[in-house]
């Protein structure tokens, strides 16, 4: 029996053509999915293909009793339950690297928006006005930059904000000096808080980072500061976020991601005049679907056709 891969939340079209004419495998037709079209597949799915939209939880697994892969189309996993996973033997993998430009590009793209209050001004605009005198900003330009998290994606954020001449701050307990210019270490999280200008964060979710952004440390920030995150929800504590910029305490912020995705409708951080807010498209770039696309037929072809696997991703 063929293996039955199902993509469930998109995937570049030329990309899934090429996916479609392995003639060793059965691929279901669509490649966008909702959840319950997924769960009515889910007991005869081989391997699924997910983004962030789709969670693979107990609950889904124990409706896939033939499922042997899932593929993070991505880098973040924390959409996957992997001891799960393990105990089914069920194995995972995601797409590293593939993203990160896409990522890096639009972290700097909403330190801008919020800068320059473009998004405000656009709103205005559309509705009949023109406001100037209520979106003076900032430049970007010579500002003291704090980065949270200087993995791939961070490295990449400070390589490409070099233009704007910053300072560059970095914090990472597992990197301790960079090459790029103007780029240090700080000696501790609350000298990013209390020094710079621009905040972004590009840390992972896991246990030691769940709301390791709260109150103290936002209130650290100085009053014409900005904080921006492209990374994953939950590291900041929103909360304490709409508190900080309800009471003005910084001039803004800018998030691609939140702890509950979708954001709910009734969500008071939708409310804030000062927070940019864009539904997770870290990734959302054409470039970027495409690399993460061929990976991971490479990924599925390796697996099944030559049982090799690339790119585990363990509990």
């Amino acid at each position: 029996m063929k293996p039955f891969i199902v993509v469930c939340d998109g995937m570049d079209e030329s990309v899934f053509k090429t996916l479609q004419d392995v003639t060793e495998f059965e691929v279901h037709p669509e490649r966008k999915l909702n959840q319950d079209q997924i769960k009515e597949l889910l007991p005869k799915a081989s391997a699924l293909v997910i983004r962030s939209a789709t969670s693979v939880k107990s609950d889904y697994l124990e409706l896939a009793p033939n499922l042997k892969y899932v593929i993070r189309a991505g880098a973040g996993t924390d959409n996957i339950d992997k001891v799960a996973c393990g105990e089914r033997g069920v194995k995972v993998s995601n797409t590293p690297g593939a993203n990160n430009n896409s990522a890096a590009e639009h972290a700097i793209a909403l330190m801008l928006t919020v800068l320059r209050k473009t998004a405000f001004a656009n709103s205005t605009m559309k509705n009949g006005g023109w406001d100037k005198s209520k979106f003076t900003g900032l430049e970007l330009s010579d500002k003291k930059i704090g980065i949270l998290g200087f993995g791939q994606i961070g490295k990449i954020v400070a390589k490409r904000l070099q233009g704007f001449d910053p300072e560059i701050l970095f914090y990472d307990p597992f990197c301790e000096s960079s090459d790029i210019p103007n780029c240090t270490k700080a000696k501790n999280l609350e000298e990013i808080f209390e020094t710079c200008d621009v905040i972004t964060i590009h840390t992972p979710l896991m246990p030691e980072t769940k709301n390791m952004v709260n109150k103290e440390l936002l209130s650290k920030m100085k009053s014409s500061a900005i904080i921006v995150n492209a990374a994953r929800g939950g590291i900041v504590d929103e909360d304490a976020l709409y508190e900080i910029l309800n009471e003005g305490i910084i001039r803004g912020a800018g998030f691609d991601v939140f702890a509950t995705e979708p954001l709910p409708e009734d969500s008071n951080l939708r409310s804030l005049p000062n927070l940019v807010l864009t539904p997770h498209l870290g990734a959302a770039t054409e470039e970027a679907q495409l690399r993460v696309g061929v990976m991971a037929v490479e990924q599925l072809k390796e697996f099944f056709l030559n049982n090799n696997l690339l790119n585990e991703v363990k509990a």
